[in-house]
């Protein structure tokens, strides 16, 4: 008998007037707007301009949620193209259902697109909204609790969350995973931070840090999860995936320390980024190298005679004087 538990909410929706909110989906904006806020303070500190980060988000964002849904709805296809699973409900992403790992690389890729166009490294920009994404995962993951999904194995411990009876879910006590996962992801970003400031991380190795740190916590947390999901070798498919990037992880800290030593001393140029401004900049630079070398080749054109104006005109007094 459980002496104590945690309810879960009899709704999935918050009203807000007449707006119904979902409770996930307002759980993933407030963790994004928690990420682009603390990485803009991160970013600043680092010498970079205030905005950059929000400007940048406006790619990552989006990307991170196609990609997310992506990994989601393929890695776990059989609940919209199974036989009676409507497929159109794999575009209902406010009920649920998106995947860090796919969140993480199209992120990534969205990024990559609004650095570039900004002239800024993309890995220096990764460090500074590391420990960020770290606390939007833990708000995230509140957002399960909303559809009371993603729990783990049967419990009367007295933080036990308590599941109520649904579709493909059996009314009882178990162990919330969503809060294990979003207590991991808190001492994830406490620790990216510490390590930040102690090591001096740069060239990627903070949000390094914050993956294999992230990857760490995810595999033993997906082990005790109940929920339908593809087996290899007697692992969930997310077991695997979180030992794989957890490798690839702590392998790119160790090659990137002796690479690439220490962090970046610039990580946004002091330029105006308009478009067109680069190549106006250019072609006033251009005048002005061709008339240095006009002045050069020809002293007695400027107002101010150089050396040679200066000879000549003495030789000419003294060749005026002789005549007189």
């Amino acid at each position: 008998m459980n002496l104590a538990s945690i309810p879960s909410p009899s709704t999935g929706v918050i009203e807000l007037g007449p707006i119904p909110l979902r409770g996930y989906a307002f759980c993933i904006i407030i963790g994004v707007f928690v990420a682009v806020w603390f990485g803009n303070k991160r970013w600043i500190a680092r010498g970079g301009k205030a905005g950059t980060v929000a400007d940048i988000a406006v790619w990552a964002v989006p990307f991170g949620l196609v990609g997310g849904r992506l990994y989601h709805v393929i890695t776990d296809y059989q609940l919209y193209f199974s036989e009676g699973e409507n497929w159109v409900d794999a575009f209902k992403i406010w009920e649920g259902g998106l995947g860090i790992w796919g969140a993480i690389a199209f992120g990534a890729v969205g990024a990559w697109i609004g650095c570039r166009r900004r002239g800024i490294p993309l890995p220096a920009w990764a460090d500074a909204l590391a420990p960020g994404i770290a606390f939007a995962q833990a708000i995230g993951r509140w957002g399960n609790w909303f559809n009371q999904e993603l729990y783990g194995k049967p419990t009367d411990l007295p933080w036990a969350v308590e599941i109520s009876e649904g579709a493909n879910r059996v009314a009882g006590t178990y162990h919330p995973t969503f809060l294990y996962e979003s207590l991991w992801c808190v001492g994830v970003a406490l620790l990216v931070i510490w390590a930040d400031r102690r090591f001096t991380l740069g060239h990627g190795r903070a949000f390094a840090l914050y993956v294999a740190a992230y990857c760490a916590g995810r595999a033993w947390i997906e082990y005790m999860r109940v929920d339908e999901a593809h087996h290899i070798l007697g692992l969930r498919l997310n077991v695997w995936t979180a030992i794989i990037v957890f490798v690839l992880a702590v392998a790119y800290i160790v090659v990137s320390a002796k690479l690439r030593p220490g962090r970046e001393e610039i990580v946004e140029p002091d330029r105006d980024t308009t478009p067109g401004k680069d190549a106006d900049a250019k072609d006033v630079e251009a005048k002005d190298a061709e008339q240095d070398a006009d002045a050069k080749k020809d002293p007695l054109s400027k107002d101010e005679p150089g050396e040679s104006g200066k000879d000549l005109t003495a030789e000419s007094t003294e060749a005026a004087a002789e005549k007189g």
